[in-house]
């Protein structure tokens, strides 16, 4: 959690991100042979170093204890309002985020619905024991997997946009009927609001638990069935540019109404609110966390419907409105130039080379998103299918798919691969 600065969803207090309610922590580095070739250090507030430490991307050394500053514990009151996407959300984004503690936003711009998790504290003796149990994260029958797979599978390669609409809608309106999973008391949803202890409400991750005898059930996600395989892009973006990001996509959606269908059936675009920090490599200002996941195929040669669509919100994200990229998400060309972005970037690398002068933890993949190394952008035979770069030729895209490299719609410094529908257009 600390290496990649893994977040909630806050403005208030000192936000949402784990990283900011460290007060010391100890790392164990690379020393001398007087030291007996190891560091052991204590850092504590007030000591600089902390501000390294806490997202230190392993590249400081094996932290082997952290002390977080804890608070009484508390309930929280949750509610799921669904209301139109209109104008207004750029705008209603922002004040949402000041309003509600803990609130986030599901957003699902092909079917024009917004999600507003309402989300408060309450004092601890409000009466309700609400778990969350996020329904895509629970044990799933393998054999339901490999199906869902499949008809996405089949929907791309028929290029049958309709059959992902279909399908985003159905699992909307599914997880609004059982209220994403959550339960007033741990068995059954009753009604909102759902009120129950932090440590119930704020986590889920059930897919561990085992399914039934006669189901063989994995995670979502588990490589050992042919499921889920997907890109997910998450890059924060500054409050004051936030509005003009979100019109952008919906301008986007505009041209193409179908085009994130596809995201959809991921459960559409989560914005979670994040806020400033004093770690090095954490968030220079508030902002909205944007997480948009979307199906990858098993062949990196193959393109995606609507693949111009999906790039250039990814390259509008990071180059158009400068968001800082996840440190534990995202594809190559999110990290493009990313470490200059932080202004205390140079500071994490002054404490790097004192405490690993050798690189023992680094590696080349490390010392690419840190700007120390060149390689990060892959220009090869559709690499930009895959983000390992930007395409600035055809052969970068899939041409012999009818796939080429062509400017942005809204964001016309981008460069995509576009699916060009005639011999005109091409």
């Amino acid at each position: 959690m600390l290496g990649t600065g893994a977040h909630g969803s806050s403005w208030w207090l000192k936000g949402s991100a784990v990283h900011d309610y460290v007060v010391d922590l100890r790392i164990i580095s690379p020393g001398e042979s007087k030291d007996g070739y190891y560091k052991n250090r204590t850092l504590k507030e007030g000591d600089a170093d902390l501000d390294a430490a806490k997202v230190s991307l392993g590249v400081l050394g094996v932290i082997s204890q952290v002390t977080f500053k804890l608070e009484s514990m508390f309930k929280r009151s949750i509610t799921f309002e669904a209301m139109d996407d209109d104008n207004g959300l750029g705008e209603e984004a922002l004040n949402f985020g000041k309003k509600h503690e803990f609130g986030d936003i599901t957003w699902y711009p092909s079917q024009h619905q917004v999600i507003y998790r309402i989300d408060d504290r309450v004092p601890s003796t409000t009466p309700g024991n609400g778990v969350n149990n996020y329904f895509p994260f629970r044990s799933t029958a393998a054999s339901v997997l490999v199906a869902n797979r499949k008809i996405e599978e089949l929907a791309e390669a028929i290029n049958y946009a309709d059959l992902k609409c279909f399908g985003g809608n159905a699992i909307t309106a599914a997880l609004e009927a059982i209220a994403f999973g959550l339960t007033n008391n741990g068995n059954f949803f009753t009604g909102y609001p759902v009120i129950g202890y932090q440590n119930q409400l704020q986590s889920a991750g059930g897919c561990l638990t085992p399914g039934s005898c006669l189901l063989q059930s994995y995670c979502p996600w588990d490589p050992r069935t042919n499921g889920q395989y997907f890109f997910i892009n998450g890059f924060s973006i500054g409050i004051s540019k936030v509005k003009n990001f979100i019109q952008d996509i919906q301008k986007l959606v505009e041209l193409e109404p179908k085009s994130l269908c596809g995201v959809e059936l991921y459960n559409g675009i989560l914005m979670r609110y994040v806020s400033a920090s004093t770690a090095y490599l954490g968030k220079d200002e508030d902002g909205i966390d944007f997480d948009i996941v979307y199906y990858r195929s098993k062949d990196p040669l193959a393109p995606r419907m609507f693949e111009d669509i999906l790039e250039e919100i990814e390259q509008m994200a990071v180059f158009k409105y400068n968001g800082m990229p996840h440190w534990g998400k995202n594809r190559n060309i999110a990290f493009e130039g990313a470490m200059k972005k932080y202004k205390d970037g140079e500071k994490f690398l002054d404490v790097k080379k004192r405490y690993d002068p050798l690189s023992l933890f680094s590696n080349e993949w490390t010392d690419q998103i840190l700007g120390l190394k060149e390689g990060l952008s892959i220009y090869k035979e559709g690499c930009a299918l895959e983000g390992l770069c930007i395409c600035s030729e055809d052969i970068h895209c899939a041409p012999n798919k009818g796939y080429l490299c062509r400017q942005g719609r809204v964001y016309k410094e981008a460069k995509v691969c576009r699916k060009m529908k005639s011999t005109q257009e091409i």
